[in-house]
């Protein structure tokens, strides 16, 4: 009998004994009900102790990730003091005692291994004997191969103003980043883009003379551009195709109308730029995701606009695009239907480059668009609240991050 079934049966069993007016089973009972209530308590301080043994494995994960940047520079009695110093602040379990934390460095083969075990108190288990509980977990992060390529794709339109959303997005975002930070070891493992979106991307000003720009729908010359490109023509707005100044239909559109979100950052692992990036978005505008996931794209492809490096062979590329509604602009038309179909397009090309998709979507009910962007379904968030953007953000982070854990 499984320990959930005994913890349904014996209730039942307890009460027919109760009922029954028997001296014999009386004097039954009473010596029977001693080891029930022993059963029940263990399966309670069982499920307890299986919680923080659960508890400790992610506070373990996060110490070997943050520790293993640092490791090799160390000596054991500063490895060990750091250790229980990472973990103390990831492990709160105030039922825990006895808490030891070991840290294991092999140089040879660039790997830390840290092992953690602890007791829990039992409470009503005692009846039995059982006066604790032993847990243990390890978590081993070894130097990897793989590398990761993050654009992160963000939804700046006017919507995001209410229900904190914006604010929600921002602590989101620079908690991402500290994540990635802490997991790369060494410089230029970890890039991460940052692209906001409204109805257009902003590329800066700086781009003013770029060749792979098309100036023909600006009015009033070049000196009001404030750094605001729009969709390419049909069908280069959904693919990355190198923008060719001898092709107008393969370079960017310049755009002066509407509300210019905050500047893209390319591919960096400047973590204060970064954060300092996030800080400057702000909340104008109406929504085009198609514009944004091609700039995502842009940001891990090699080559103009963006320039970045060409990917190492063991390099895994990103795209996490979060919105909170659904199409209502680009280019063309204020027909949802119309950009759904575009977006839809510009996902699935990208995705045949072998580029993986987080999508996350807020307080807007569903989308079938994301949903089928997403590379699989445990891979699509559709959130309720906006302070859900945090957690569904660190979530992520974490299963990014788990690509430095060996075991």
């Amino acid at each position: 009998m499984t320990m959930r079934r005994l913890t349904k049966t014996l209730p039942k069993i307890v009460r027919v004994f109760a009922r029954t007016r028997g001296g014999n089973v009386a004097l039954i009972f009473a010596l029977a009900v001693i080891p029930i209530v022993g059963l029940v308590g263990a399966a309670i301080d069982y499920s307890r102790a299986n919680s923080a043994r659960t508890a400790m494995q992610t506070a373990l994960d996060a110490t070997a990730l943050m520790l293993s940047k640092e490791a090799s520079t160390l000596t054991q009695a500063q490895l060990n003091q750091k250790a229980t110093d990472y973990f103390t602040a990831n492990y709160h379990r105030a039922d825990a005692i006895n808490i030891q934390v070991t840290p294991q460095y092999s140089a040879t083969g660039q790997s830390l291994t840290l092992t953690g075990s602890a007791q829990i108190d039992a409470t009503v288990a005692r009846v039995l004997g059982q006066k604790q509980l032993p847990i243990s977990a390890s978590s081993t992060v070894e130097q990897g191969t793989t590398k990761l390529r993050v654009a992160l794709v963000l939804d700046n339109t006017g919507s995001m103003n209410a229900f904190g959303k914006i604010d929600a997005l921002k602590t989101a975002a620079h908690q991402f980043l500290q994540i990635m930070q802490s997991a790369s070891r060494n410089p230029g493992d970890i890039q991460v883009a940052i692209v906001p979106f409204a109805v257009q991307v902003n590329v800066g000003v700086a781009n003013l003379n770029a060749s792979w720009i098309d100036w023909s729908k600006i009015k009033g010359g070049t000196n009001s551009w404030k750094g605001c490109v729009t969709d390419r023509d049909q069908p280069h707005d959904t693919q990355n195709t190198t923008p060719n100044s001898n092709d107008a239909s393969t370079l960017f559109v310049a755009d002066q109308g509407g509300p210019c979100p905050a500047e893209l950052m390319p591919l960096s692992n400047d973590w204060i730029a970064l954060n300092n990036k996030i800080d400057e978005m702000d909340a104008q505008g109406t929504t085009n995701q198609t514009i944004g996931l091609a700039w995502g794209w842009q940001a891990l492809t090699g080559g103009p606009p963006l320039n970045a490096v060409m990917p190492s062979p063991d390099t895994r590329q990103i795209i996490i695009l979060l919105t909170d509604g659904m199409n209502t602009q680009n280019r063309w038309s204020f027909n949802q239907l119309d950009i759904d179909a575009r977006t839809r397009a510009a996902c699935s090309n990208a995705k045949a480059t072998g580029i993986e998709f987080y999508t996350v979507l807020v307080m807007s009910g569903d989308s079938s668009i994301l949903q089928s962007c997403a590379t699989n379904p445990n891979m699509y968030f559709a959130l309720t609240q906006s302070s859900q953007i945090i957690s569904t953000f660190n979530t992520i982070g974490t299963q990014l991050s788990k690509l430095r854990i060996a075991r």
